[in-house]
């Protein structure tokens, strides 16, 4: 009895009360026969037992009636008891009840309820891309009257919606619901409500073998019950990648988040403000990119669909076969193809009314193609995309170029063999060292990529990235050195003192797969897309000469560039001034400016362009 009685007394607060009814029946059974017993008769007006009863449970409930209590020694002395122990048993009900409700809060501050958002994204575990991911998210959901983002990850929901407020700030209409518990357990994931969810984000986490931790996130998803939202998920290395379609099924769309950063570095290398202009089409500030099927334009060129939009900038197709990015100027627009644009906004994406506005005089004849030729550069410092690094650069180089690798990593330059274009050479070096810098004769170089080195945190990697930047840059303005500077680097808060130390490109790595995450939370399809742009075959973003196009000195509009372009079988979708080419946050890079805007462009003048080699 005493083992039965404990394990009642332990089920919580609805078991306790429950006990302490029991006990509040009891005593007013008792103190009802006491009274009819003792004092029968009292307190007047009391005609027969029920009346007794009555009275007797509001002294229970109400102790401080005894005050008012009239009658014989006898009466007085029960009903005396009887309020004693209703004393004691509302001051355990209000106890029960207090602590029963501070239980639920704690609970609900834990973050251990389910949720029942519909058409909700949501991101499975923690890292720093996840504030990159809900600031997007936040943009792209501005226009819309309500949305919500759900977080399930290993940590205190309180400290999360806390963190996620300091770094993004205002979200706007946007609902922010956090949830406690392990993504890889199908119990957690329960939580989340996910067969009415939009979309899922699983992110990769920090420390060690972040592969297998999203593998297995993937295999709770595969094995849920119920519908299977779209997933997106990032690995850290390609070498994972079959384990985790074969864990994820065909639901889930995969970013090689080594791959994107190694591409994107590799490119900003060779193309001054490359890094910007893929970080504006990533992110949901300016140009963002938009799939439609316009019915006027079906049986249309290419080159005339160019100029159909006053307010976007066509970039390509989507075809059933595949996206195709700029292709040749007389493919004719299918029933079955979708039309890729870069627009501000979605409601912007119309036809223009009458024809474009092309200055004829203003258009430079398409001369020779520059050949290319063999290059020098210089790649400081050593991790573990690095050799991905140099084999993308490889296919890029014309045969005969050299690599020059310096840094006293004990991996540096493993690993490289099989080059066709690239002639590699390995120095050690501290490359935050002046002298040990200097003595490398970094002037005979053209391209110069300084890597975050992973034998160190994030932080201080970053730390160091920044003390090689300034060294290098004085360097330059010494010695009236000319070479572009590539930086990788970790934090997006480092950006700001980079911008310090004025180097050609900063590409932050992780803000670079935070934003292509969000990006394809949105549109899935977005993917073909940006490994299109990535890819070092077919089409890619070039900012080239003004001059090539269009007469500098001349007011032009921007349509007349585009013809231009399209002369020479190339997309033009912006330019770049040279007057704001330090100058954050855009330096200089107008991504699908008006069709109608004049403009004027000098001999330092950029159009950003895509095209072939």
């Amino acid at each position: 009895m005493r083992y039965w009685f404990d394990n009642t007394m332990s089920r919580g607060t609805a078991s306790l009360i429950g006990w302490l009814a029991a006990v509040s029946a009891g005593l007013i059974v008792v103190v009802t026969a006491l009274t009819l017993w003792l004092a029968p008769g009292e307190p007047d007006g009391a005609d027969h037992a029920g009346q007794v009863l009555w009275i007797a449970l509001m002294h229970a409930l109400s102790p401080t009636k005894v005050a008012s209590d009239k009658g014989s020694i006898a009466y007085m002395t029960v009903m005396f008891a009887g309020s004693l122990g209703g004393l004691f048993i509302v001051s355990m009900l209000v106890g029960l009840l207090s602590n029963g409700l501070k239980q639920k809060v704690d609970r609900l501050r834990r973050g251990r309820s389910r949720i029942v958002e519909s058409g909700h994204t949501v991101v499975l575990g923690w890292s720093d891309q996840v504030f990159t991911i809900v600031g997007e998210l936040v943009k792209a959901h501005a226009s819309q009257k309500s949305s919500a983002i759900a977080i399930l990850a290993d940590r205190d929901k309180l400290d999360m919606e806390e963190d996620i407020r300091d770094h993004v700030g205002d979200l706007g209409r946007t609902r922010l619901v956090c949830r406690t518990g392990r993504p890889t357990e199908p119990h957690d994931l329960a939580l989340m409500n996910l067969a009415a969810a939009r979309s899922v984000v699983v992110l990769s986490p920090e420390g060690e073998d972040p592969d297998a931790h999203v593998i297995k996130i993937l295999l709770a998803l595969a094995k849920r019950e119920g519908a299977h939202p779209p997933v997106v998920a990032a690995l850290a290395s390609a070498r994972n990648l079959a384990a985790a379609r074969l864990a994820g099924g065909p639901d889930v769309h995969l970013v090689d988040s080594d791959d994107t950063a190694a591409r994107l570095i590799v490119q900003s290398s060779r193309q001054s403000g490359l890094s910007v202009v893929c970080m504006d089409l990533l992110n949901f500030d300016g140009g963002e990119i938009y799939m439609r099927t316009p019915k006027k334009l079906v049986g249309a060129t290419y080159g005339q669909a160019l100029h159909a939009y006053q307010t976007a900038s066509v970039i390509g197709l989507r075809r059933p076969s595949g996206v195709v990015l700029n292709p040749p100027s007389d493919t004719v627009i299918g029933a079955d193809d979708q039309v890729i644009v870069i627009a501000s906004d979605d409601s912007h994406v119309r036809l223009a009314a009458g024809k474009p506005s092309v200055d004829e005089s203003a258009i430079v004849g398409a001369g020779p193609r520059p050949t290319a030729e063999p290059e020098r550069t210089l790649l400081l410092n050593w991790n573990g995309r690095a050799g991905h690094i140099v084999r993308l650069l490889d296919a890029y180089v014309a045969p005969g170029s050299v690599l020059e690798i310096a840094a006293d990593h004990p991996r540096a330059g493993a690993g490289l063999s099989g080059l066709r274009n690239l002639t590699v050479n390995v120095k050690d070096c501290d490359t935050t060292d002046r002298f040990a810098l200097e003595s490398l004769g970094v002037g005979v170089f053209q391209h110069v990529i300084v890597l975050s080195d992973d034998r160190f945190d994030p932080h201080h990697s970053d730390t160091r990235t920044l003390m090689t930047l300034l060294q290098l840059r004085d360097m330059q303005s010494t010695l009236n050195e000319h070479y572009s500077i590539v930086s990788e680097m970790h934090d997006e808060n480092n950006r700001a003192l980079a911008e310090v130390t004025e180097a050609d490109d900063i590409v932050i790595s992780d803000t670079v797969i935070g934003l292509l995450l969000a990006q394809l939370a949105e549109n899935r399809h977005l993917a073909e897309v940006f490994g299109y742009l990535f890819d070092s075959s077919g089409s890619e973003i070039y900012p080239r000469p003004a001059s090539w196009y269009v007469r500098t000195g001349t007011k032009v509009t921007f349509s007349t560039v585009i013809e231009a372009a399209r002369r020479r079988g190339e997309t033009a979708i912006g330019y770049r001034g040279s007057a704001g080419r330090n100058a954050p946050p855009h330096y200089g890079i107008v991504l699908n400016p008006g069709k109608s805007d004049p403009v004027v462009f000098t001999e330092n003048d950029s159009i950003i362009v895509l095209a072939e080699h």
